[in-house]
């Protein structure tokens, strides 16, 4: 017995270092020139970024699979600086929106991969690029260069996360989800205009990342000398013509846009997905093995994470998957049958060099064909204006402009990137009740600034950043001049000019307490002039000027040295003043950080006592500036995510149980919303939409924020506005299309080999599917044959099957989600034998009923 013990201990023994060998063999990560190889299998990838601190952990885990379902194998994320590490080194934040690791774990549970890209520059479209204030006053610091101070900062923080990661092991070559990491961020740019100590920084950074040990390759996006063995990599709206810097390197695009940012006062950009889909396949069937999209998912800046300056709360750039987590039609739907294209491409792909053969002046085949049998073609047609008719291994193609047929047997064409044939939904705001809100007010009255005993005073203009250190995005800057008796102004004279130029975001001009006007820039312009005639009287009068940071820049050579707030100079102008023109730069100035509000913790739960506010109706009438309003509100039952109506206020920020959705601003949309169309190359300029309208009109309100009841909502409004016409509303599909053709007979029952399985392809179906807590209640409509049109605006065309209706009212009506298969069997009698027919199909969604109460 004692033996046969020793026997079994010794057999277990083995075993287990045979696990462990099998173990450390499955999680290798390694790459060469046609891609990133897992466990020595190379493999086509697909990634969306989904940025953990743009939405809220209850919505995590829905994101996530929602990629999954969409073909996405890898999540890509920033790591964020100033979240993490906020107000001093060694003070850090992992809790809630910045738990990093249980963002990871939820990766890893889902089955998916990971991308950590660590910079910890993002850029992002983040404040400050994602690094904290407090780096820019470190002694000698110099950002993003051979810099000591820097270097030491940086690589301590980076230290940090990969030391998190190691120590719940979360690296693939630990058993994790993380197959990539990423050191700095678009450096290429930067690092030339720097030269030797551009190019000394660049080699530190890499040979500093190798040596953390992460077992995980390690790239650089738009850094085209990225020392080996850091990959090189690609960013924008195309990368078809990128190549690695060494020819043992894989092609990777870490930011395929999927559309762009929004900034307050702009329009709406929105990229076609058949571009998006066209662009993706370019660069596959190029060599490319790697696609990331920026953004999956682009949530919301919260608080003030958005940097710029000038960006939205909303980061919505027209995602797969919209702001609030729902899904976008046609563009996620599209994007998964890409997928599904070139994952049954994918051996091919990844086991050999295409063979390329011109098929017209714009149009190209490109075959990858193996000694195994495997044989994958790509038809492309680059004209952005004509169809073609070509010729292929003895067949006739027609080719849509602009895209690229799939053809996984070299025969058969499942996927082409212009033919949109998936559901498309139509997203609305709907009220939450009727019940109104029940404001109070609370003015923060400029006139008593003194009163505070938080200021400081000096003989100059002071930079507001310096100032405040952003803990407020707000710096009253405060002087007093004497007028005399005997100003002509003061007698009927033309009443003089105040200058103030600043490198602010914004500016309210305050003389003796009341608001003498208001002045903005943008994003191009970050100086702006206030010019406005001004109401003085005789004796002493205060001006306040209050500055107002609208997101800190995130991008630009040595950013962090640039001015802000209000530096000069404030000046008088006016025939009628004794002393002529009047410079008040140098003279005594008095500071204060902050509003009084703030100061008070107005915005908190646990904040100013209820005896000091008023009714806001009072405050309405006057249309008073920089005034708080408070309310109470129940959580509305059901599921749909929420958001603030804002459109009747002016420009701000919003609290709910003291926790900020952000900045809103209803500042009017200026572009050129009159064309777009899918062909050609893609510029955000290309496809504007919400001209003339706000920029942003709804703010969303995570629901995990809210209790059932007794919810505070605070909002701090600069310009005026009427607090009465905010409105909760809930964001939901009201209505669904479906556009699909019927398949040729010669496919119908073809099979690929796929994954070392066979698969029998099926007839197409129409798929439609309202959001949760609705069910398809009308079928607005419906036609198997040729129909006209597009979702919202189809029309019958000649050929028509009288049962189109019937049908999909008997498989819709009442349901959530329906399936209709494109047959003629289907739908009875052929309605036109030898012509090609789609059946297009608009439903109304409802709420249930159950969910109607709202």
């Amino acid at each position: 017995m004692e033996t046969s013990s020793v026997s079994n201990k010794a057999v277990f023994a083995f075993y287990l270092a045979l696990c462990l060998v099998i173990h450390l063999v499955h999680s290798t990560v390694t790459y060469d020139r046609k891609a990133i190889l897992i466990n020595g299998q190379r493999r086509i990838l697909f990634s969306g970024s989904i940025h953990y601190p743009r939405s809220t952990p209850d919505m995590w885990e829905d994101l996530i699979q929602k990629a999954k379902q969409g073909g996405i194998d890898v999540i890509e994320t920033y790591v964020f600086w100033n979240v993490h590490e906020p107000s001093s080194p060694g003070n850090y934040n992992f809790e809630g929106r910045y738990d990093l690791v249980r963002f990871m774990k939820i990766i890893q549970k889902a089955g998916l991969y990971a991308h950590l890209r660590i910079g910890p520059y993002v850029c992002a479209e983040w404040n400050f690029g994602g690094f904290p204030v407090w780096l820019k006053y470190v002694p000698g610091i110099s950002f993003r260069t051979d810099n000591e101070p820097f270097k030491r900062a940086m690589q301590g923080f980076t230290e940090k996360i990969v030391g998190m990661m190691k120590s719940e092991g979360l690296f693939e070559s630990q058993g994790g989800p993380i197959i990539l990491s990423q050191i700095e961020n678009e450096y290429g740019a930067q690092s030339k205009l720097l030269g030797e100590a551009g190019r000394n920084y660049v080699n530190w950074a890499a040979k500093m990342a190798i040596e953390m040990g992460t077992g995980v390759p390690w790239v650089m996006c738009k850094e085209e000398d990225a020392p080996d063995p850091l990959i090189n990599t690609c960013n924008g709206f195309y990368c078809d013509k990128f190549t690695p810097n060494r020819p043992y390197k894989p092609t990777i695009w870490t930011e395929a846009w999927s559309g762009w940012f929004t900034e307050f006062g702009g329009p709406i950009h929105q990229r076609p997905v058949q571009d998006l889909a066209f662009a993706v396949a370019r660069f596959i069937i190029r060599g490319g093995s790697f696609v990331n999209y920026y953004m999956y998912h682009g949530g919301t800046n919260f608080g003030r994470t958005a940097g710029g300056p000038f960006v939205t709360t909303s980061y919505d750039y027209d995602a797969p998957l919209d702001e609030y987590g729902l899904i976008r039609q046609p563009k996620y739907g599209h994007l998964k049958e890409l997928h599904k294209a070139i994952k049954m491409c994918e051996r091919a792909l990844v086991s050999t060099d295409p063979i390329v053969t011109s098929l017209g002046a714009s149009q190209q085949a490109h075959v990858y064909s193996t000694e195994s049998g495997d044989c994958a073609a790509f038809l492309s047609n680059y004209d952005s204006k004509s169809s073609v008719r070509i010729m292929f291994n003895n067949m006739h193609y027609t080719l849509p402009p602009w895209s690229v047929s799939i053809l996984p047997d070299c025969r058969n064409v499942v996927f082409n990137t212009a033919k949109v044939g998936v559901q498309t939904s139509q997203m609305q705001m709907l009220p939450t009740s009727t019940h109104m809100f029940s404001w109070e007010s609370f003015d923060e009255d400029p006139s008593s600034l003194d009163d505070s005993g938080s200021t400081i005073t000096a003989l100059a203009l002071l930079d507001q950043l310096n100032v405040t250190r952003e803990s407020s995005h707000y710096l009253w800057y405060m002087t007093s001049i004497d007028i005399g008796s005997s100003e002509s102004f003061l007698h009927g004279g033309e009443l003089p000019t105040l200058i103030v130029r600043s490198t602010g975001h914004a500016v309210h001009v305050f003389i003796n307490g009341q608001l003498s006007g208001f002045e903005y820039g943008t994003r191009e312009y970050r100086r702006i002039t206030y010019t406005g005639k001004v109401n003085l009287r005789a004796g002493i009068n205060k001006i306040a000027l209050l500055s107002v940071a609208i997101g800190l820049p995130n991008v630009g050579e040595h950013y962090e040295s640039w001015s802000t707030g209000i530096l000069g100079p404030v000046s008088l102008h006016g025939h009628g003043l004794d002393k002529g023109n009047w410079d008040l730069s140098w003279q005594k100035w008095t500071y204060q950080v902050g509003l009084k509000g703030e100061a008070m913790n107005l915005a908190s739960p646990n904040g100013f006592s209820a005896g000091q506010w008023m009714q806001s109706a009072i405050v309405v009438q006057r249309n008073q500036p920089l005034t708080w309003h408070k309310t109470f509100f129940d959580a509305p039952e059901g599921d749909e995510p929420l958001a603030l109506d804002m459109a009747g206020m002016g420009k701000g920020q919003i609290w709910i149980n003291g926790q900020s959705i952000g900045r809103y601003w209803t500042k009017y949309a200026n572009g050129n919303c009159s064309f777009c169309n899918y062909a050609g190359s893609f510029k955000p300029p290309k496809c504007q939409f919400g001209c003339g309208e706000p920029t942003q009109r709804w703010y969303h309100v995570p629901r995990s924020w809210l209790k059932p009841s007794q919810n505070l909502l605070v909002i701090f409004e600069e310009l005026g506005g009427d607090p009465s016409r905010i409105s909760l509303v809930k964001r939901s599909v009201s209505s669904v299309c479906a556009d699909m053709s019927e398949v040729h007979p010669n496919i119908k029952n073809w099979h690929i080999e796929s994954f070392g399985k066979s698969e029998e392809f099926h007839p197409p179906k129409v798929h439609l599917h309202c959001n949760p807590g609705q069910t398809i209640s009308n079928i607005k409509f419906a036609s198997f044959g040729t129909p006209l049109g597009t979702c919202g605006n189809y029309e019958q065309g000649s050929c028509h099957s009288p049962s189109s209706y019937a049908i999909l009212e008997k498989k819709c009506i009442g349901k959530p989600r329906c399936t209709v298969t494109v047959t003629n069997s289907n739908f009875g009698q052929d309605p036109c034998p030898k012509v090609m027919k789609r059946l297009s199909v608009e439903a109304v969604c409802s709420p249930t009923a159950t969910n109607w109460r709202g």
